[in-house]
């Protein structure tokens, strides 16, 4: 399942949810520090681990 990273903008609190595709189309995401729903999606970091081949 994806990980999703928010980042409150009433408290400024940033948090990950993972969920489905199907959830984040569904759901309003709340953030767990304050309970606001003023809340924005942030760009994730990420990387990929791949096996060097001799």
């Amino acid at each position: 399942m994806p990980v999703y990273e928010f980042v409150c903008t009433g408290c400024g609190h940033k948090f990950s949810q993972i969920m489905s595709l199907a959830e984040y189309d569904k759901n309003k995401v709340v953030c767990p520090k304050c309970k606001g729903e003023r809340v924005e999606q942030v760009i994730a970091d990420f990387y990929v681990v791949t096996a060097k081949k001799s």
